[in-house]
This record gives structure tokens, sequence and C-alpha cells, in this order.
């Protein structure tokens, strides 16, 4: 009895701490800063496009300075008179891929990047770096953030989008926002919307650990209308005027679905409580994408819709890599000298920071050659997995432990 009240005792004093340590540098506001990064396989550029400010603050409240995953890249608040690191946060983008296509070795392109951080009290310092697949920092920028700042826009205080709450957390000021968006849904299409947005969350928490930790998460559906029903599908010359304007035909894949539309995604989502985001695309046709703390995109009236968009929110939420390899063409995003920052694969480089220790001592991990798009050199945890395939009908060992991990740093 003594025990457990000193172990409460000890959680109640750490909560203040964290509680003290995040009131003394931030306010209960979001600062959403936009970027555009521009450039080339030679050369990246990181440029400030606008900031923006809103209600409330829905992202972490404790281990400020921690990352949830190394990511491809990092965002960091240092205090301006200090240079103490009071906030850091780690990201994928869409640009990043990009550079990894034959494309960039030869056109120069820019894509939208939005970042959410705690609105500082104080003058700050913002760091973003973005690494290529050898983890090391190809481009940075610093720029300086004053709150007082005349020119930081307000949003997000009146003409909210419509939202409905589909589940309320045990705990909304220590648990994981989530928001389902609506694209390529009409007004008429809304409660469809809904229905999607249902059905998706319930096939989310179907999976472990999911399933027994859904008390923590806090998830809405945001009514956002489209002129258009559907969704653009450029290979087959089909153009729609969508909420977001997302598209099959990415960098060329037929079923890779996206927006590059980031801004307005955010601008639908002003003032609504949210952290990560799940877009749901009004379309029959295959396909989806998923980036690290950005967001993910999946079709919703596809029969694969209920695995598809489980397997986006393990890229977007957890970092987690794909498993599968491509048969005709290897994509040689992982060299082999390097250990991915991505916790279900690895090249062995560095095996011992992975799964080495659940080998013999949980039932099917090991190491299967094939994963990461690469046949050989990178290696996955088990046979099969949701990272893996759409008819495995759970994440895997590894990939549980890993996406828990995530719960854990975002809610204890």
């Amino acid at each position: 009895m003594r025990k457990a009240f000193f172990i409460l005792l000890c959680m109640a004093v750490s909560s203040i701490a964290h509680a003290q340590s995040f009131n003394r540098y931030f306010t209960d506001n979001t600062l959403r800063i936009d970027y555009t990064f521009s450039g080339n396989a030679q050369r990246q550029d990181i440029y400030v496009d606008k900031l923006n400010v809103s209600p409330r603050w829905y992202g972490k409240r404790q281990r400020l300075a921690e990352l949830p995953v190394e990511g491809n890249g990092q965002i960091t608040v240092r205090d301006h008179r200090t240079g103490l690191v009071i906030y850091r946060n780690s990201f994928s983008t869409l640009f990043q891929e990009w550079l990894s296509y034959d494309e960039a070795k030869t056109a120069k392109k820019s894509f939208e990047n939005v970042f959410l951080v705690p609105m500082p009290r104080d003058t700050v310092d913002v760091t973003i770096d973005l690494r290529n697949n050898r983890r090391q920092i190809m481009a940075t920028m610093t720029h300086t953030v004053v709150p007082n700042d005349i020119l930081i826009h307000h949003i997000g205080e009146r003409n909210v989008t419509p939202y409905v709450t589909l589940q309320q957390a045990a705990d909304t000021a220590r648990c994981i926002h989530i928001a389902y968006v609506a694209e390529g849904y009409q007004e008429s299409e809304m409660q469809t919307f809904i229905d999607d947005a249902h059905m998706a969350m319930e096939a989310l928490f179907a999976h472990e650990p999911f399933k027994s930790l859904r008390e923590r998460f806090h998830i809405v559906a945001v009514k956002s209308p489209s002129k258009d029903s559907g969704t653009s599908e450029p290979g087959n010359g089909i153009w729609k005027q969508t909420a977001l304007g997302s598209h099959f035909d990415t960098f060329y894949s037929d079923r890779y679905l996206t927006t590059l539309n980031l801004k307005a995604l955010h601008d639908w989502l002003a003032g609504i409580p949210y952290e990560h985001i799940i877009v749901l695309v009004n379309t029959e046709k295959y396909g989806g994408g998923g980036i690290l703390n950005s967001y993910n995109l999946s079709m919703t009236h596809h029969r694969m819709f209920k695995p598809v968009v489980v397997h986006e929110f393990g890229h977007s939420f957890a970092g987690l890599a794909d498993e599968y390899a491509y048969e005709q063409e290897a994509i040689p995003m992982y060299p082999s000298d390097i250990e991915p920052w991505e916790p279900n694969i690895t090249t062995q480089t560095n095996f011992g920071k992975k799964w080495k220790d659940m080998v013999g001592k949980v039932e099917g991990v090991g190491l299967y050659e094939g994963a990461g798009y690469s046949l050989k050199g990178v290696y996955r945890p088990e046979q099969d997995c949701r990272m893996r395939t759409n008819e495995n009908p759970t994440f895997c060992h590894v990939c549980e432990k890993a996406i828990r991990q995530i719960i854990d740093f975002y809610t204890r």
C-alpha cells in the first residue's frame, strides 16, 4: 500500500514538473509555421512562408525536447536568450522522397510543408533540418520567431470547419488527437464521410496496441466539402475540384495517392483539436500514402480500405517502414552500410538496437530478407505484417512494440 502511494506521488510530482516546464516556455496556443522546401538532388533550400497562431495546443506537453523517432527531418525550438532546446519533433516529407527519384537529378521543384509547435511566450529560434538516406543533414535553416510580431496571422478563432467528435479520450489533457478529414466528399455526401470515418476508426482499434490503449485517443471528423465528388486521376485524364486537390499518380506511381496542398489541409483544420491527420478520399480506386508527422491518405470505397488506412497510419504516426519489396525493380532507399532509423527494418549494420533481443524469445520474430522496397540487404522482423501485406490481420510483434512506445511517448 505504501509502495503504491509512493508511485502515485512520484507520478503526480512528475506531472506537475512537466506542466511547469511547458507553462514556463509556452502558452496554450499553436504556432503553425508554413515553409517552402525547394531544390533538386544537388541542392535543397528552406524558406519561411507564413506564421500563424490558433487557439489551444493539442500536441505533447511532456518530453518536449525528445523525439518520438528520428525521422527524415527535425524541427527544433530554442529559447533565444539561452539557446536551450525547449521543443523538438521529427517528420518526413514528400520533398525528400522526390529527391530519390531520377526527375530530381535534372528538375527543380518546390513543396509546401507545415509544422505545428506550441506558441512560445518569448522569442525563440526555430531550426529545420532535412536529412538524406545516410541520416546526414543535407539542408538546414534557422529563423527567429517573436511572439508579439503583428504579422503572425490569427486563425481558427472563427469560421471553424464543422466537425463531429467520434471518440473522447479518457484524459483530454494527455491524449493523442487525431482528425479525419473529408476529401472529395460534396456537402450532400457528408453523412457518407462520417460513416467512413467511423469505419476507419474501428479498423484502427481492431489492431493492437491501439485496441488496448483506445482510451488515450481523441478523434474528430472534419467536414471539409469539395465541389466535385472523388479525386483526380491524372493517368486517366480526370481532374476534380476538391478540398485538398488530392490525386493519384504521385511521382508517376499509379496508386500513390497524396495531396501537395498542405496549407489548405491545415486551413481546414484551424481551430479544431488535432495533431495527427488522416485524410479519407472518396474514391473506389485503390491507393494511399503516409508521411511521418504530416498526414496519411486512404481511399474509402475500395474493398481494401480498412487494412490500407491502418497501414498508412503506421507510417504517419509511428514512422514504420514498408516491409515489402518490389519484385521487378528495387528502390535503393536504404544504403547497406547505414542502419535505417525506422524501427521495423534493418540492414544489420546496428541490429543490436533493433529487435535482436526479441529473436528466439518471441514466436515468429527473426530476420526475413526483403523489405524497404529491396529484395536483398534489408530485413523485416516477421514473415508477414500489416506493414507488408493487406491480407495479414495484425501488426507484427516488433511493429506493435514500436507503436506502443510512441503512444506511451505522447501520453505518459
